[in-house]
Protein backbone atom coordinates (compact mmCIF):
# COMPACT_ATOMS: atom_id res chain seq x y z
CA UNK A 1 0.00 0.00 0.00
CA UNK A 2 1.14 3.29 -1.30
CA UNK A 3 0.40 6.40 1.42
CA UNK A 4 0.09 10.03 0.37
CA UNK A 5 3.36 12.31 0.22
CA UNK A 6 1.71 14.26 3.59
CA UNK A 7 1.34 11.13 5.77
CA UNK A 8 5.00 9.71 4.22
CA UNK A 9 6.31 13.00 5.32
CA UNK A 10 4.27 13.29 8.35
CA UNK A 11 5.61 9.47 9.45
CA UNK A 12 9.35 10.71 8.58
CA UNK A 13 9.04 14.10 11.09
CA UNK A 14 7.21 12.54 13.82
CA UNK A 15 9.35 9.15 13.81
CA UNK A 16 12.57 10.87 13.65
CA UNK A 17 11.15 13.31 16.49
CA UNK A 18 10.20 10.63 19.26
CA UNK A 19 13.74 8.89 18.56
CA UNK A 20 15.46 12.02 19.53
CA UNK A 21 13.30 12.52 22.19
CA UNK A 22 14.08 9.24 23.14
CA UNK A 23 17.73 8.86 22.91
CA UNK A 24 17.74 12.61 24.94
CA UNK A 25 15.16 11.76 27.49
CA UNK A 26 16.75 8.52 28.05
CA UNK A 27 20.30 9.93 28.97
CA UNK A 28 18.79 12.80 30.67
CA UNK A 29 16.89 10.68 32.74
CA UNK A 30 20.20 7.82 32.97
CA UNK A 31 22.39 10.59 34.37
CA UNK A 32 19.97 11.86 36.57
CA UNK A 33 19.57 8.49 38.24
CA UNK A 34 22.67 7.33 37.66
CA UNK A 35 24.29 9.28 40.32
CA UNK A 36 27.67 9.85 38.38
CA UNK A 37 28.37 6.49 36.99
CA UNK A 38 28.69 7.03 33.62
CA UNK A 39 28.54 3.42 32.42
CA UNK A 40 25.04 3.03 34.42
CA UNK A 41 23.66 5.97 32.58
CA UNK A 42 25.02 4.39 28.94
CA UNK A 43 23.16 1.41 29.67
CA UNK A 44 19.85 3.08 30.45
CA UNK A 45 20.08 5.10 27.14
CA UNK A 46 21.59 1.82 25.18
CA UNK A 47 18.10 0.07 26.42
CA UNK A 48 15.72 2.98 25.76
CA UNK A 49 17.19 3.83 22.62
CA UNK A 50 17.01 -0.15 21.12
CA UNK A 51 13.88 -0.26 22.34
CA UNK A 52 12.70 2.69 20.54
CA UNK A 53 14.03 2.22 17.28
CA UNK A 54 12.16 -1.63 17.12
CA UNK A 55 9.17 0.09 17.74
CA UNK A 56 9.56 3.16 15.96
CA UNK A 57 10.72 1.28 12.76
CA UNK A 58 8.04 -1.31 13.08
CA UNK A 59 5.10 1.73 13.46
CA UNK A 60 6.04 3.72 11.08
CA UNK A 61 8.32 1.92 8.55
CA UNK A 62 4.93 0.63 6.54
CA UNK A 63 4.02 4.57 5.98
CA UNK A 64 7.34 6.25 5.37
CA UNK A 65 9.98 3.68 5.13
CA UNK A 66 11.00 4.84 8.69
CA UNK A 67 14.84 6.05 7.18
CA UNK A 68 14.85 8.80 10.30
CA UNK A 69 18.24 9.27 8.87
CA UNK A 70 19.38 11.49 6.13
CA UNK A 71 22.57 9.03 5.05
CA UNK A 72 19.95 5.87 4.80
CA UNK A 73 17.95 7.88 2.57
CA UNK A 74 20.94 8.89 0.43
CA UNK A 75 21.68 5.08 0.19
CA UNK A 76 18.26 3.97 -0.97
CA UNK A 77 18.29 6.82 -3.33
CA UNK A 78 21.78 5.78 -5.25
CA UNK A 79 20.14 2.38 -5.29
CA UNK A 80 17.01 3.61 -7.07
CA UNK A 81 14.61 2.24 -4.28
CA UNK A 82 13.38 5.62 -3.37
CA UNK A 83 12.44 8.71 -5.26
CA UNK A 84 15.16 10.91 -5.89
CA UNK A 85 11.90 13.81 -5.90
CA UNK A 86 11.78 12.75 -2.11
CA UNK A 87 15.34 12.94 -1.10
CA UNK A 88 15.62 16.75 -0.08
CA UNK A 89 12.60 16.86 1.58
CA UNK A 90 13.00 13.48 4.00
CA UNK A 91 16.64 15.01 4.65
CA UNK A 92 14.81 18.55 5.72
CA UNK A 93 11.92 16.63 7.87
CA UNK A 94 14.59 14.13 9.60
CA UNK A 95 16.67 17.71 10.91
CA UNK A 96 13.83 18.90 11.46
CA UNK A 97 12.31 16.39 13.29
CA UNK A 98 15.42 15.58 15.44
CA UNK A 99 15.97 19.19 16.76
CA UNK A 100 12.10 18.81 17.84
CA UNK A 101 12.65 15.66 19.34
CA UNK A 102 15.74 16.99 21.41
CA UNK A 103 13.68 20.26 22.43
CA UNK A 104 10.68 18.02 23.15
CA UNK A 105 12.80 15.99 25.56
CA UNK A 106 14.01 19.29 27.28
CA UNK A 107 10.71 20.05 27.57
CA UNK A 108 9.51 16.39 29.68
CA UNK A 109 12.39 17.66 31.75
CA UNK A 110 11.70 20.77 32.77
CA UNK A 111 15.28 21.91 31.03
CA UNK A 112 15.83 25.11 28.74
CA UNK A 113 14.44 24.52 25.64
CA UNK A 114 17.58 25.88 23.39
CA UNK A 115 20.77 24.45 24.91
CA UNK A 116 24.31 24.27 23.20
CA UNK A 117 26.10 21.25 24.42
CA UNK A 118 30.21 21.79 25.22
CA UNK A 119 30.74 18.55 25.25
CA UNK A 120 33.96 17.96 23.06
CA UNK A 121 34.29 14.62 20.85
CA UNK A 122 37.39 15.27 19.27
CA UNK A 123 40.05 13.49 17.15
CA UNK A 124 40.75 11.12 14.25
CA UNK A 125 39.57 8.03 15.97
CA UNK A 126 36.00 9.46 16.72
CA UNK A 127 35.36 10.00 13.36
CA UNK A 128 36.59 6.45 12.30
CA UNK A 129 34.27 5.31 15.08
CA UNK A 130 31.26 6.83 13.31
CA UNK A 131 32.26 5.59 10.01
CA UNK A 132 32.46 1.97 11.40
CA UNK A 133 29.31 2.55 13.06
CA UNK A 134 27.25 3.97 10.17
CA UNK A 135 29.04 1.08 8.07
CA UNK A 136 27.41 -1.59 10.27
CA UNK A 137 24.00 0.55 10.28
CA UNK A 138 23.84 0.54 6.57
CA UNK A 139 25.05 -3.09 6.14
CA UNK A 140 21.84 -4.51 9.14
CA UNK A 141 19.58 -2.44 7.17
CA UNK A 142 21.00 -4.19 3.49
CA UNK A 143 21.47 -7.22 4.62
CA UNK A 144 18.09 -7.72 6.94
CA UNK A 145 16.32 -6.29 3.55
CA UNK A 146 18.01 -8.87 1.37
CA UNK A 147 17.50 -12.15 4.12
CA UNK A 148 14.88 -11.54 6.31
CA UNK A 149 12.60 -8.39 6.05
CA UNK A 150 10.00 -8.68 8.80
CA UNK A 151 13.30 -8.74 11.39
CA UNK A 152 14.79 -5.23 10.11
CA UNK A 153 12.98 -3.10 13.22
CA UNK A 154 14.81 -5.33 15.85
CA UNK A 155 18.07 -5.89 13.80
CA UNK A 156 18.76 -2.59 13.93
CA UNK A 157 17.88 -2.16 17.36
CA UNK A 158 20.18 -5.06 17.79
CA UNK A 159 22.80 -2.79 16.12
CA UNK A 160 22.48 0.13 17.84
CA UNK A 161 22.63 -1.31 20.78
CA UNK A 162 26.02 -3.48 20.43
CA UNK A 163 27.51 -0.42 18.64
CA UNK A 164 26.93 1.90 21.72
CA UNK A 165 29.19 0.11 23.37
CA UNK A 166 31.94 -0.98 20.78
CA UNK A 167 32.47 2.06 19.36
CA UNK A 168 34.15 5.05 21.05
CA UNK A 169 31.57 7.30 19.50
CA UNK A 170 28.55 5.35 20.95
CA UNK A 171 27.18 5.26 17.44
CA UNK A 172 25.31 8.82 16.55
CA UNK A 173 25.54 6.97 12.72
CA UNK A 174 23.40 9.82 11.82
CA UNK A 175 23.85 13.24 10.40
CA UNK A 176 20.38 14.48 11.58
CA UNK A 177 20.99 13.00 15.00
CA UNK A 178 24.21 14.81 15.39
CA UNK A 179 22.96 18.26 14.60
CA UNK A 180 19.93 17.39 17.10
CA UNK A 181 22.43 16.34 19.71
CA UNK A 182 24.86 19.84 19.79
CA UNK A 183 21.65 21.24 20.64
CA UNK A 184 20.85 19.39 24.11
CA UNK A 185 23.99 20.10 26.92
CA UNK A 186 23.03 16.72 28.70
CA UNK A 187 24.31 13.00 28.79
CA UNK A 188 23.77 12.74 25.22
CA UNK A 189 25.23 15.83 23.80
CA UNK A 190 27.97 16.42 21.60
CA UNK A 191 29.56 19.68 20.98
CA UNK A 192 28.81 21.76 17.57
CA UNK A 193 32.78 22.16 17.11
CA UNK A 194 32.87 18.29 17.20
CA UNK A 195 29.99 17.18 14.99
CA UNK A 196 31.62 18.05 11.75
CA UNK A 197 34.27 14.99 12.14
CA UNK A 198 31.09 12.89 12.95
CA UNK A 199 29.39 13.70 10.15
CA UNK A 200 32.25 13.39 7.05
CA UNK A 201 32.74 9.77 9.23
CA UNK A 202 28.88 8.95 8.52
CA UNK A 203 29.09 9.86 5.37
CA UNK A 204 32.26 8.02 4.40
CA UNK A 205 30.88 4.56 6.32
CA UNK A 206 27.39 4.70 4.54
CA UNK A 207 29.06 5.42 1.03
CA UNK A 208 31.62 2.77 1.80
CA UNK A 209 28.90 0.00 2.73
CA UNK A 210 26.94 1.06 -0.37
CA UNK A 211 29.22 0.11 -2.46
CA UNK A 212 30.35 -2.93 -0.59
CA UNK A 213 27.40 -4.58 -0.44
CA UNK A 214 25.83 -3.27 -3.83
CA UNK A 215 28.66 -5.43 -5.17
CA UNK A 216 28.03 -8.07 -2.67
CA UNK A 217 24.76 -8.56 -2.99
CA UNK A 218 24.51 -8.05 -6.99
CA UNK A 219 22.77 -10.75 -8.59
CA UNK A 220 24.94 -13.35 -10.46
CA UNK A 221 25.65 -12.98 -13.81
CA UNK A 222 23.89 -15.79 -16.31
CA UNK A 223 26.74 -18.35 -17.36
Amino acid sequence: MMYSTSRRYAAEFLGTALLLAIVVGSGIMGERLAAGNNAVALIGNTLSTAAGLVILITAFGPVSGAHFNPVVTLVFAARGEFPRGDVLAYIALQFAGAVAGVWLAHAMFAEPILQVSPKLREGPAQGLAEAVATFGLIATILGGLRFKSDAVPTLVGLYIASAYWFTASTSFANPAVTVARSLSDSFAGIAPASAPVFIIGQLVGAAAAAAFFGWLYAKPAKE
